[in-house]
């Protein structure tokens, strides 16, 4: 067995596809070696080598496999760790499959054709998840999202704040994937900003149908929006000379491009502001 095979033996038990806070045992010419509790240990290549760095200090890194297959560590951040779903763009495809820029230098993400959805083009972006594959030992990505959700009951309550990731757009609004587990929709009218694939926002649960899919919003709780935007009203007033032309008669669309909100929150903002004696209703808004 030569030094990489033991070298992969030895480090089947760190977290291949993850990040590991590690130490540094020792420095060589190509690098340094990385060790877990459990002295496990795995190179850590020159380039990614910072001058202050030295034996015993503490480091975080991603541990993934190389192109051989050997475990390798990097202080660079991929899009995705296993477990991940992320938006990534195809480099390119041979017959192997397709391979995505992952975020690394030295290695791209391959989608099996096996794990695609559709034939998959290079230059073109795709919603993936990113998993260790238990048969070759090798991370890899599939655009076969479904298999990956709902294989447990969606035990949210109303109001609870969630991670979403955005993964399509329908005339109904956006169909994403709720906490990195489930299905979830943003109906159009939930929404009052600009919304595209790829992007990771923050949600809030309005109800889980009996399909086991979640219903959500993108607005706040209702008395944490009227809060945050009468102070956004408040700053906007001290830096356009304590007036603004906007009222509670301007009409929807002035109020969504200067507030990103709904009329109906920003009458409710201006209302808490004139009752806590902050402004002054009338043709205009005014400071106090």
């Amino acid at each position: 067995m030569d030094f990489f095979d033991e070298l992969c033996k030895k480090i089947t038990i760190m977290k291949i596809g993850e990040y590991n806070q590690l130490l540094i045992n020792r420095m060589v010419d190509f690098g340094a070696y990385l060790i877990d509790d459990d002295t496990h240990e795995v190179l850590l290549p020159k380039r990614y080598l910072t001058a202050d760095m030295k034996v015993g200090d503490s480091i975080r890194v991603f541990v993934y496999n190389d192109s051989e297959n050997r475990p390798v560590a990097t202080t660079e951040e991929p899009k995705a760790v296993v477990g991940d779903f992320a938006l990534m763009r195809v480099k390119a495809v041979n017959k192997v499959g397709a391979f995505l820029d992952w975020g690394l230098v030295a290695k791209d993400l391959l989608v099996p054709f096996s794990e695609q959805r559709v034939d998959m083009q290079a230059g073109r972006s795709y919603i993936v998840r990113v998993y260790l594959d238990e048969a070759s030992g090798r991370i890899v990505a599939s655009a076969k999202l479904a298999k990956f959700l709902n294989h447990s009951d969606p035990d949210y309550y109303h109001r609870e704040k969630v991670e979403v990731l955005v993964v399509q757009r329908s005339d109904l609004g956006y169909r994403v994937i709720v906490n990195n587990a489930h299905w979830g929709q943003i109906y159009q009218n939930e929404t009052y900003q600009d919304v595209n694939v790829g992007d990771r926002l923050t949600a809030y649960v309005k109800q889980v149908r009996p399909d086991g899919k979640v219903d959500l919003t993108l607005a706040k709780i209702e008395k944490m929006r009227v809060d945050d935007l009468a102070d956004e009203i408040l700053n906007y007033l001290h830096c356009h000379g304590g007036e603004m032309t906007l009222t509670d008669k301007s009409s929807p669309d002035e109020i969504n491009k200067a507030f990103n909100c709904s009329k109906k929150d920003f009458k409710k903002a201006l209302g808490l502001l004139y009752k806590q004696q902050r402004v002054t209703l009338g043709d205009t808004v005014k400071l106090v």
